[in-house]
């Protein structure tokens, strides 16, 4: 069975992530989407509704299984019987990042491959940095997060 991990923070899930999810789910038996905790990050949900926000926008997707983690990368992908890192790509400034990423992983655990995908062009500007400042301003964020993720993004913006 061909198991890939595709990590991410995920604050809020985007139509982007989306299009990397559905596509990359045909090229695998199981795609584990993976909320981890990045302690460089003050994400706006906490791990628990970011996974429930995945499980209901990656419910049309039957190859797909949300998890949560913190911890080392290499070392959760080797827990869940898996080699494979997805990771998306909007621009050549998310490759450089990734790139350095990639290689330092291999370098700990040489296994271990890392596959980039790009994203569709239509989400090549969309990031949850990105939507979560348009909607702190009221701007329409519908178009760019998948169905229920607006309204709680408004909701717990109200409340902070």
């Amino acid at each position: 069975m061909r198991v890939a991990v595709c990590p991410g923070s995920f604050d809020p899930v985007t139509n982007g992530h989306l299009d990397i999810f559905e596509r990359t789910s045909k090229m695998f038996d199981q795609l584990i989407v993976a909320v981890f905790h990045n302690p460089n990050k003050k994400p706006l949900f906490d791990m628990k509704e970011r996974v429930e926000m995945l499980e209901i926008a990656t419910s049309h997707i039957p190859n797909i299984r949300v998890d949560a983690f913190s911890g080392l990368l290499n070392e959760y992908v080797r827990q869940q019987d898996s080699t494979i890192i997805v990771r998306g790509l909007r621009a050549l400034s998310d490759f450089e990042y990734e790139f350095q990423r990639a290689l330092l992983i291999k370098k700990v655990d040489p296994v271990i491959e890392t596959v980039f995908m790009m994203t569709n062009s239509d989400y090549s500007f969309v990031s949850s940095s990105g939507i979560k400042e348009l909607a702190r301003f009221g701007g329409p964020v519908s178009s760019f997060v998948p169905p229920g993720v607006e309204q709680k993004l408004y909701a717990r913006l109200r409340e902070s």
